[in-house]
């Protein structure tokens, strides 16, 4: 089960946390990954450990807020079978004291970032006989978040686009879905605490994983394991669909 043999997979943000995962994961279940991320250095380093255990993967250095970038990389792929869309930034704020710049920001990387992948990977998918394409999106989109105004904002939209490319498509043979995770420990989490809450990092750590009722965060490979599913031809009935994986946040904090 599960098997992703002669499948060709491209993850951005799959130089950490949670797109490393999955790049590692789909390539130890047979795909040939090409690890997308901004950072060269971090995407050779995850090429070098699927490499390492007998995977087959390329790095791509990436930039998906630059569309003629973007379309340049899935053009000069070989084969396309699945996309998964990782890549992405946070930011802490309200609407009060978010900047227009850091707004920009968020919405370059986090909305025309997923825009411009799906842009250029849906012809190769059609070209290809169809295919798979995860976003990853957020409690945040559907969820009252503290301080997450941009953040929730670009969730709010990857979850539409998800549900907009799943019925476009559907003729296509392009499944595609989106997962919401609640607290993933990433490498992101430890700077945000070592940043903001110098000395008390692991008191901070302690209570933000009790904000999930299950009391802990999310292993990356655990939200790899839901996208490795969705990815595989046992999901097959499967589009149009957010799945949350929170620890029982959305239904369970009363």
């Amino acid at each position: 089960m599960f098997s992703l043999k002669d499948k060709h997979a491209v993850v951005t943000g799959a130089g950490s946390g949670i797109g490393k995962a999955v790049a590692l994961l789909l390539a130890q279940q047979g795909a040939t990954v090409y690890v997308a991320d901004i950072n060269e250095e971090q995407a050779n380093e995850t090429v070098k450990e699927i490499v390492l255990v007998g995977g087959q993967a390329l790095a791509k250095v990436a930039d998906v807020s630059d569309q003629e970038k973007t379309t340049t990389l899935f053009t000069s792929l070989p084969k396309l079978d699945i996309l998964v869309n990782s890549a992405g930034v946070s930011h802490i704020g309200t609407a009060e004291s978010t900047s227009e710049a850091d707004f920009d920001r968020l919405y370059k990387v986090n909305v025309k970032g997923v825009y411009n992948c799906l842009h250029a990977a849906i012809p190769q998918l059609k070209k290809n006989g169809g295919g798979v394409i995860v976003n990853v999106c957020s409690i945040a989109a559907t969820v009252g978040i503290p301080d997450r105004f941009a953040y929730s904002m670009t969730k709010g939209a990857v979850y539409s686009m998800t549900l907009s490319v799943a019925k476009d498509y559907l003729k296509d043979q392009i499944r595609c879905n989106c997962i919401s995770p609640a607290r993933v420990h990433t490498p992101f989490v430890d700077g945000f605490l070592k940043k903001n809450y110098p000395g008390k990092e692991a008191e901070m750590f302690e209570k933000l994983s009790k904000t999930q009722p299950i009391g802990r965060m999310a292993k990356p490979v655990e939200v790899a394991t839901l996208i490795l599913y969705l990815c595989s031809d046992e999901a097959s009935f499967i589009t149009g669909c957010d799945y949350p994986i929170d620890g029982g946040f959305t239904k369970l904090n009363n």
